[in-house]
């Protein structure tokens, strides 16, 4: 009978976004409810920091200089070692052919900016169960 893999409670979430105004508005509501949170301001940083930190979260900006992160979102969850990080997308683009499109390059759910504090933690905390 094979058991199910035990879930571990998010703690270490990545943070990408070019704006250092949006890193900072999520950082602070991250780490005032308990998280530890890393960031990276583009999509190349971001997928060096998931290979070196191993983040239980990612929380992906759409919009960003290089590779954009739809891309950066499908390389992850194409990408074996990796698969298993969930991505939020957190994105200004706030059409329904945006959020359909983040879903089907791996992201588990597409919030829009500005991201609303108690429906992320909300979204977060079903992830970690």
């Amino acid at each position: 009978m094979n058991t199910p893999e035990p879930t571990v409670a998010i703690q270490k979430i990545l943070i990408v976004d070019d704006s250092p105004t949006e890193r900072y508005y999520l950082t602070d509501i991250l780490v005032r409810n308990g998280f530890t949170v890393t960031t990276a301001d583009n999509g190349e940083e971001a997928l060096a920091k998931i290979r070196a930190d191993r983040p239980q979260l990612i929380l992906m900006d759409v919009v960003m200089p290089g590779a954009n992160g739809f891309q950066i979102t499908r390389s992850i969850s194409r990408d074996p070692e990796l698969s298993s990080v969930p991505i939020i997308i957190c994105s200004s683009k706030n059409q329904e052919t945006d959020r359909i499109w983040g879903m089907r390059q791996g992201a588990k759910d597409y919030f829009v900016k500005p991201v609303d504090a108690q429906a992320l933690l909300a979204r977060i905390a079903t992830l970690g169960e």
